[in-house]
């Protein structure tokens, strides 16, 4: 049995909130990538991330004492910058744990947002999660996951795809990277809810796979250790209740190449004129290789703009 699942009027509630606080972002026409392509630009999300929506609906689930009292996550920067503008919102205490790897225009996005920030010594994202976890316990506060909660994958990818559905009715295909599972199964829901029938393709990278790996193996990766990738955003391991989703409704999951990410945050940069990060350039990347192997119209999800810099600029070289 899986461990959660999202209802019908969790999925309503978690679309009023995040309609009332959070940016509608558009689904655009991409030809460059091929006919039939669009994308769904939550790059333009407020914090430059679709995971404000998940962190929207997280605190808007809780009780009012428990929201009280303030929250702690663990994060690879974008979960902590939405739920640090969400606890601003909402008058709700945040602390948010990050590794000392996750890039500095997100841990200064939560820090500005008046969340308060802890970075520690961790060597990829469950050693941050499970020193998170640790903190909330000694200070008896709830703990927010950045995907293996219900309230947040209505939010995430929930609310996402209703949008999609909304502007694009005629979506055939939709392209969503993953990391912990929490998007998939938020889109799984609003394809549910909405009687759609598209097909549901996840993207990892090959340096972090965890979730192609758990449905290889038939189990869940609860932690996995992955090579440095420029998809930080997408490491870890999943959840028992993500990967079952995953399962149930993913019609095909694949992997891209570091080279194939970095290639796509160039040719977005060039090509599209957007800024994404390496998270939300799998999609892209996938597209660019496996376009023909779908049917249109497809939607690639991009999740998220926040990358540094430094590391932009040395891509775009």
């Amino acid at each position: 049995m899986c461990p959660w699942s999202i209802s019908d009027d969790e999925l309503s509630r978690a679309r009023a909130v995040v309609a009332a606080h959070a940016a509608r972002t558009p689904v655009v026409a991409a030809p460059a990538l091929g006919p039939g392509v669009h994308l769904k630009l939550e790059c333009a999300q407020i914090t430059g991330s679709f995971k404000l929506r998940g962190a929207l609906a997280a605190l808007a689930a809780l009780d009012p004492a428990t929201r009280a009292r303030g929250v702690v996550t663990a994060s690879a920067g974008n979960h902590g910058y939405g739920l640090a503008r969400a606890g601003a919102a909402f008058g709700v205490p945040v602390s948010v744990v990050v590794g000392a790897s996750t890039p500095a225009v997100k841990r200064e996005g939560i820090a500005a947002a008046g969340a308060t920030l802890e970075v520690v010594d961790a060597r990829g994202y469950d050693a941050v999660e499970a020193h998170a976890k640790e903190l909330a316990r000694a200070r008896g506060l709830a703990f927010v996951s950045p995907f293996d909660d219900p309230a947040v994958a209505a939010g995430n990818g929930g609310t996402v795809g209703l949008e999609v559905l909304e502007d694009l009715p005629s979506v055939r295909t939709l392209v969503a990277p993953v990391g912990g599972g929490g998007l998939i199964a938020g889109l799984a829901a609003a394809r549910r809810v909405a009687g759609a029938s598209f097909a549901l393709v996840g993207v990892q990278s090959e340096a972090c796979p965890a979730m192609a790996r758990s449905l290889e193996e038939g189990r869940a990766r609860l932690t996995f250790e992955g090579a440095p990738t420029l998809a930080e955003g997408l490491e870890g391991g999943v959840s028992e209740a993500t990967f079952l989703h995953a399962r149930a409704s993913l019609g095909r999951m694949d992997l891209v190449s570091e080279a194939a990410i970095r290639d796509a945050m160039r040719f977005a940069h060039d090509a599209l004129g957007l800024v994404i990060e390496g998270s939300a350039a799998v999609a892209v990347a996938w597209i660019r290789a496996h376009r023909v192997e779908v049917e249109p119209p497809v939607v690639a999800i991009v999740t998220g703009a926040n990358v540094d810099p430094a590391v932009l600029s040395e891509i775009l070289r």
